[in-house]
């Protein structure tokens, strides 16, 4: 690295080999900058290399003669100060310029092995530095060994990395690994020159002429060129494992659509053996009829030779993947012979026979006669069409083993278009030549030659000698549109096409047993279908899937064994219709959702020429026929379903997160164009659960009324030092939200770090949410302790309610008569269900001890005991908790661990009793009629109790359920309470006196000095000035809890509305004694309170 303060400071370099580092020395010196001012030449920048691993580590460039000054620095290209004497991140001497960037900082330098997966073939994934130990103050008691610092500052890794990536390479050592050329163009090549190409591309040129014959040869290869494009595209974006087809569509579009096509494709590859086979299997049938040499039937010595066929095959398969390699190179070369063998026999003359059998070699007159279409009865465009396209198939051969390519990123784009290329190359070739040299009908009898005078009619046959009219009314045997075996006869050597038609039968049969367990075990390791986990194991340095060949290979042997493969050739037809047409829709949908990874390095593709690769796939399916594409449909969604609704733990980045994430932020910023209005409110409430398991029943009741029509946010404030309370906040962030999605709770988790509860409760109400996804009311649950709470407890506590309503953000208070907080029990679940786990663990490495003879004895199982971290739990100094550690869990407290599940249970019939006191906007009354919505309180009734005036009870009970029927609430019954203003009894008010007694000030019994300075003391105690005050206030509130524990003491729920305390008028104590004897002795109570802005209406 060089590095310039001034002008023209770098040295003349001297020649040298190339190393992989270049340092420019500075001279820091006042003699040299002198000497440096005098020289007017202008600097030179040498680049510096981080390429070459093997070289010197650095090149030093010297002025001439000044080499001598710097030859105390080296030696032998290395610093000649020890580690110890040279600090490295001594910036003030020369020596800190001889260091290689990224080693004079902990920063690491980029590279590869930070950006692996955990479990990499390709190498060992190395940690970065993290955030916290660059921003952090370096540690000063670390111990570094000599070198150790600059190797992992530059991002060599940790000590014992090499030893890793020693073991990797050991393990890859026998690993067989394909490049493009053996690994994917000769796959499909060979795939896709099929039997098709040999035996029915003559018949295809007859029906259709040559013109639409090539149309259909440029349609079917356009449907295939854009799904190589778009599987290109994908396979560029990121490193490929094995799975071909199904790893490709799963990690673009999910587990759902890669779980469902995976499956069918794997299916349709295994059953394509069979077809292949049985075309293999009736070549040679038909060679034994014409030597007489039947074994049984046709039928059954199709399924003779089949099986026996199929049985080699999985022995080339089985032995390995370079033998089956080898075995497809063969396959190539014998096919590329009989197709040259083909365009040779075009140019031999033709003899007599040949002549009559409709070849006359390269005829003007043939090309222009069989141009166009000639289809006979039953024929169209959109048959012949549908007979060829599955000759085109056969593209994702290379792609279905891309676990065992070297390079698949690679491989795969290149090998997968140029084959394409090629082989439409040669159908097109083929199409042309025979149609320019053979005649669509004729006799094969030498004796239909012109008679003179005869009367041709534009006949090619009938210019060339030959009268083939009688093919007009009876069936004739030879020509393009009756003789299957054109080729052979075009060829130079007719045996040849026969090598050719098993070569392209039996390379696509390996190739097809091939894909399919390698597609299947891919499938089957992501574990999307449990019940086929049996198969994902492979088995050598290939990871082969033998359990997979064998499936494959009993499918294969099924159906040649039942030999009806003419019913279920369409359908496989279409399952790889469909595997095409979801690639080309995973390159669409990743471009669509325009997601930051979505850069692949192949750019030659269009996301809306791969919509139209997906449409027109779909259209084909149809073409080819039409019952199998709906039974493809049905199938796929079937599965997709299947997949959905078991839902895979696996997350692999798709496109269909990228688009989620993209409407939700188009929706959310469209929703802010949008005014709020009275009809379409909604609780989206805060609720400060902490975390989200530690106070279920908070969480469950606000879940009532949130769920599937509101936002809630599950809150907690680490209160505390910032690094330690972050550090604890950020590591338990995903974990909660897991919590919540495993127990289908429709919540978000959010946490901020903060020195005192109130900010952070206020950061939460001021910051939480989005756009008009914001917090209006925040849910908490009664503080239960209040009395022996510190005082900053308290000021919290009720500071969160005035802050509340200074953000005009409503207010609900939940208390039920356990409390909320189970966390200690949580505590006691965990370590029960830790000495579990060390017992079992005990117990089978005392079994696995007694099952090896010789294994060391006790020792033996001291040692593994020791391994497994097995120690005596450590007793705690809580006499209490030592209890409860000796306790069962469901014996702990029962009553609390029932009061947290109370409002998960399905309540039974009784009522909802609404006591809406106040009108808050409609808050009290809108979130009990929510919950009787709710599947588990539906069966409860709405009971309403307002305060009214004793000789108006009828009147105001009238003019309430006109109300209530105005907003359509329905209710079962409604209660005006007269008397809430009365003085309640003697006793109550007696325990509302001694509950606030230990917080008065009593300031009234004391002289005016005292009593100053008790209020300068203790300014929160509740003065009698204060208590004269509000004494109505306080009489309401006892008297309030009179009223409800007659009216509502056997309420499933009260709801209640919420006191406001007037801020600076009433102290904190006697508030929450207020709250405290308003729901003192009742069942659950909600007390709302509303922000007095309108949430009902009975307007339209």
């Amino acid at each position: 690295m060089s590095l310039n303060n001034s002008s023209n400071v770098f040295l003349d370099s001297a020649p040298s080999n190339s190393n992989r580092f270049q340092v420019n020395v500075i001279n820091e010196s006042h003699e040299s900058s002198a000497a440096v001012d005098n020289n007017t030449d202008p600097p030179h920048y040498e680049e510096t290399s981080f390429g070459d691993e093997t070289q010197n580590r650095f090149r030093i460039s010297f002025r001439p003669g000044n080499q001598e000054c710097y030859d105390n620095f080296l030696q032998n290209g290395e610093t000649a100060k020890t580690d110890a004497s040279f600090h490295a991140y001594d910036s003030h001497t020369n020596t800190y310029y001889l260091q290689t960037f990224g080693h004079n900082t902990v920063d690491a330098v980029p590279k590869i092995e930070y950006y692996r997966n955990t479990g990499s073939i390709s190498g060992p994934k190395v940690n970065r530095p993290s955030l916290l130990e660059i921003h952090e103050q370096l540690a000063k008691n670390v111990a570094v060994a000599p070198g150790s610092a600059d190797r992992v500052a530059n991002g060599d890794g940790m000590p014992g990395d090499e030893e890793v990536e020693n073991k990797e390479e050991e393990d890859n050592a026998g690993v067989v690994k394909f490049g493009w050329v053996k690994g994917v163009l000769v796959r499909c090549m060979l795939n896709i020159w099929g039997v098709m190409l040999f035996i029915r591309l003559s018949w295809i040129v007859g029906e259709a002429g040559i013109g639409l014959g090539v149309l259909i040869i440029l349609l079917s290869t356009m449907v295939t060129s854009i799904t190589g494009l778009s599987t290109s595209a994908i396979a560029t974006n990121g490193f490929v494992r094995g799975g071909g087809a199904y790893y490709l569509i799963s990690r673009s579009l999910g587990p759902e659509f890669g779980g469902s096509i995976g499956l069918i494709f794997a299916f349709a590859n295994a059953v394509a053996v069979a077809m292949y086979v049985v075309g293999f299997a009736e070549t040679v049938v038909d060679l034994l009829k014409e030597s007489n040499s039947m074994m049984v039937d046709p039928t059954n010595d199709i399924r003779i030779i089949g099986s026996i066929t199929v049985v080699i095959l999985l022995g080339i398969s089985v032995a390995g993947m370079e033998w089956e390699a080898k075995a497809q190179v063969i396959l190539l070369v014998i096919l590329l012979i009989a197709i040259a063998n083909f365009f040779i026999g075009t140019v031999i003359p033709s003899n007599n026979e040949k002549k009559s059998r409709g070849f006359f070699n390269y005829q003007a007159s043939i090309f222009a006669e069989n141009f166009g279409p000639s289809f006979t009865k039953g024929e169209g465009f959109f048959s012949v069409f549908a007979i060829f396209f599955p000759a085109a198939t056969g593209i994702l051969a290379g792609a279905n083993i891309s676990g065992d390519l070297e390079d698949p990123q690679d491989a795969i784009p290149r090998g997968t278009m140029l084959a394409i290329f090629i082989t439409t190359v040669a159908y097109i070739g083929v199409a042309i030549c025979v149609g320019a040299c053979v005649v669509r009908d004729a006799t094969g009898s030498m004796n239909d030659t012109i008679i003179s005078g005869m009367n041709c009619n534009g006949s090619a046959a009938c210019g060339l000698g030959y009268d083939f009219s009688r093919c007009r009314h009876e069936p004739c045997q030879y020509g393009l549109m009756n003789n299957f075996q054109v080729m052979s006869m075009v060829s130079g050597f007719g045996p040849l096409i026969t090598a050719g038609i098993f070569s392209a039968t039996l390379s696509s049969a390996l190739a097809s047993l091939v894909s399919a367990p390698k597609v299947f075990q891919a499938l089957c390791k992501d574990n999307i279908y449990k019940a086929l986990q049996f198969f994902a194991k492979g088995y050598g340095k290939n990871n082969e899937p033998l359990r997979g060949y064998i499936l494959t290979f009993v499918i294969a042997m099924a159906f040649i064994l039942i030999a009806e493969l003419n019913t279920i050739a369409p359908i496989i037809s279409n399952f790889f219709l469909a595997s095409y047409a979801l690639i080309n829709f995973s390159c669409f949908h990743a471009s669509y959702a325009k997601s930051p990874g979505w850069r692949p390095a192949y750019g030659i593709y269009n996301m809306w020429v791969s919509l139209f690769g997906a449409v027109l796939c779909c259209a084909v399916m149809f073409v080819i026929n039409w019952w199998a594409a709906v039974i493809t449909y049905v199938i796929e969604f079937f599965l997709y379903i299947y997949v959905t609704y078991k839902k895979p733990d696996v997350n692999w980045g798709s496109s269909t997160q990228a688009l989620s994430y993209v409407s939700a932020l188009d929706n959310a910023l469209e929703l802010t164009t949008v005014e709020d209005h009275v009809k379409n409110f909604r609780p989206q409430c805060i609720v400060l659960t902490g975390g989200p398991m530690t106070r279920p029943a908070l969480l469950d009741i606000t879940h009532a009324f949130t769920k599937n029509s509101g936002l809630c946010i599950c809150c907690e404030v680490f209160v505390g030092p910032r690094k330690l309370c972050v550090k604890e906040m950020n590591s338990g962030m995903a974990k909660k939200q897991a919590w919540l999605i495993k127990n289908k709770i429709k919540a978000f988790y959010a946490a901020v770090a903060a020195d005192c509860f109130r900010d952070g409760v206020r950061s939460l109400l001021q910051a939480s949410g989005l756009g008009r996804m914001k917090p209006n009311t925040l849910v908490i649950g009664y503080k239960k302790n209040w009395r022996k709470a510190p005082l900053t407890e308290i000021e919290n506590y009720v500071g969160i309610i005035h802050d509340a309503f200074d953000f005009e953000i409503g207010v609900v208070i939940v208390r039920i008569s356990q409390g909320f907080d189970i966390s200690q029990v949580l505590q006691v679940q965990d370590e029960l269900e830790k000495l579990e786990q060390e017992r079992l663990a005990l117990e089978a490495t005392i079994k696995d001890n007694e099952c090896e003879e010789g294994s060391g004895g006790i020792r033996g199982l001291f040692k593994k005991a020791s391994q497994l971290n097995i120690t005596k739990p450590t007793p705690k100094k809580d006499s209490s908790m030592s209890t409860i550690q000796s306790m069962h869990v469901g014996e702990f407290n029962q009553k609390l661990v029932e009061a947290s599940t109370q409002f998960k249970k399905k309540q039974g019939k009784g009522t909802i009793d609404v006591w809406w006191l106040f009108d808050d906007g409609g808050l009290t009354l809108l979130i009990p009629y929510i919950l009787t919505l709710r599947k588990k309180w539906k069966d409860c009734k709405l009971r309403i109790y307002v305060g009214g005036k004793i000789n108006r009870i009828e009147e105001e009970k009238i003019a309430m359920a006109s109300l209530l029927s105005k907003f359509r609430i329905k209710f079962a019954d409604i209660h005006i309470i007269g008397d809430i203003n009365i003085k309640p009894n003697k006793e109550s008010w007696k325990v509302f006196e001694e509950m606030i007694e230990p917080y008065r000030l009593h300031e009234s019994c004391k002289d005016l000095t005292t009593a100053e300075k008790l209020k300068r003391e203790t300014p929160w105690k509740i003065t009698d000035a204060e208590l004269e005050a509000v004494k109505e206030k306080s009489y309401r509130q006892v008297r309030l809890n009179e009223l409800l524990q007659e009216h509502s003491r056997a309420a499933n729920l009260i709801v209640l509305s919420l006191p406001v305390a007037r801020k600076g008028s009433i102290s904190d104590w006697l508030y929450m004694a207020w709250l405290e004897i308003l729901t003192k002795n009742l069942p659950p109570v909600l007390l709302v309170r509303g922000n007095h802005k309108n949430v009902l209406t009975f307007y339209s």
